[in-house]
């Protein structure tokens, strides 16, 4: 794992950063839970304070993204880890290095999860999975 700088540190980017890190949060919080009719907002799983930006050059950012499932023993952290990441993908209009990972202690299984939901393989496998691109694409759909 890459050692980042909190984005609070950073003198001359960092109202750059804020900007960044509302812009982010602005295209996950309505991501919706697999399972329950409720946002990741709105059930906690993110926050603004789990999103940290850091500028690589003029035009590249370093994007890293916690998040916290409701129980330690989720069975679709992986999946809303993958619904994270395509919906960052392809929404962002600059270039980024994403890593997303589960919060420090928060599930049972959390080096097995991180180490799937940020290996580009594996995400390409599951998005040609019919099933599951399917639930991806309703859980990141636009509501209205």
């Amino acid at each position: 794992m890459s050692e980042y700088k909190d984005s609070s540190t950073v003198s001359e980017d960092c109202s750059d950063n804020l900007v960044l890190v509302q812009e982010v949060f602005d295209l996950v919080k309505d991501i919706r839970d697999p399972e329950l009719p409720q946002t990741l907002e709105e059930l906690n799983v993110i926050e603004e304070d789990f999103i940290k930006i850091d500028k690589i050059d003029d035009d590249e950012y370093s994007i890293k993204i916690e998040f916290k499932p409701t129980v330690p023993h989720c069975s679709l952290a992986t999946l809303i880890g993958l619904c994270l990441r395509v919906k960052l993908e392809r929404s962002l209009p600059y270039r980024f290095k994403l890593d997303i990972f589960l919060s420090k202690g928060t599930h049972s299984t959390e080096d097995e999860i991180n180490k799937q939901i940020n290996d580009k393989e594996r995400i390409a496998a599951a998005m040609e999975n019919p099933s599951l691109k399917k639930i991806v694409e309703e859980c990141i759909a636009d509501e209205g």
